[in-house]
């Protein structure tokens, strides 16, 4: 499915059978409906960040249900998409927390590579119909994803904003990793604690503490 190290860590779910019947009605859907990201991006955060190469994760919610908009990496766009309000805020207290200039263009692929997950709770979604595959069978992949990540002995940094994502925070009990949380950057909510919660920094002084190399949060 992905290419890389995920395949061995993912095999049971990928042999199971209800996954392949849950990926059947997926295939369906994309035959039938216009869904994003298109289908050779679905897995793209595992195929971009492979298993032994995870230091942080950042979990979102589902996919931009906009045209041309989600690659498969939570809170990214594509190239010559307009930046979203929620990754202009990130990008704001980016720059607010590590003095990095504001980007221009909203593509994460150069944070994926660095070692950076951008995991999507849900993979898919119906152009137009925001959480529209919610509660269709991502969740079970997606969390059992996070709870392999869980067993790792190298210290990761879960990135948890907003109340969906801080769900997630129940799977995380291996004391190796750290939790960061706050509230979600959406406009709604980034001014009641999302900015200044220096996420950036925290999470690489955590990384140099346990003798791991830092981030480059710069987008290139």
């Amino acid at each position: 499915m992905i290419g890389n190290s995920w395949d061995e860590h993912l095999k049971i779910i990928w042999e199971s059978p209800g996954f392949k019947k849950f990926y059947h009605i997926i295939e369906n859907e994309y035959a039938t409906k216009t869904v994003y990201p298109p289908k050779d991006h679905i897995f793209e955060a595992l195929k971009l960040t492979p298993y032994e190469k995870v230091k942080v994760v950042i979990i979102g919610q589902d996919p931009y249900h906009g045209v041309g908009e989600a690659h498969g990496l939570s809170f990214s766009v594509q190239d010559g998409v307009k930046i979203p309000p929620s990754l202009q805020n990130i990008y704001q207290e980016l720059h607010n927390d590590l003095n990095i200039p504001i980007p221009t263009k909203g593509d994460l692929t150069s944070w994926a590579k660095e070692g950076v997950l951008m995991l999507n709770a849900v993979l898919t979604v119906i152009k137009d119909s925001p959480a529209s595959h919610r509660n269709l069978g991502w969740e079970l992949l997606t969390d059992y994803i996070i709870k392999v990540l869980n067993q790792k002995d190298t210290p990761i940094v879960f990135i948890l904003w907003g109340n969906f994502a801080k769900e997630k925070a129940k799977y995380i009990t291996n004391p190796h990793h750290l939790v960061i949380t706050s509230p979600h950057p959406s406009p709604f909510s980034a001014r009641s604690g999302f900015f200044g919660s220096r996420p950036f920094s925290k999470t690489n002084n955590f990384l140099i503490a346990h003798h791991l190399d830092p981030i480059d949060w710069q987008i290139k």
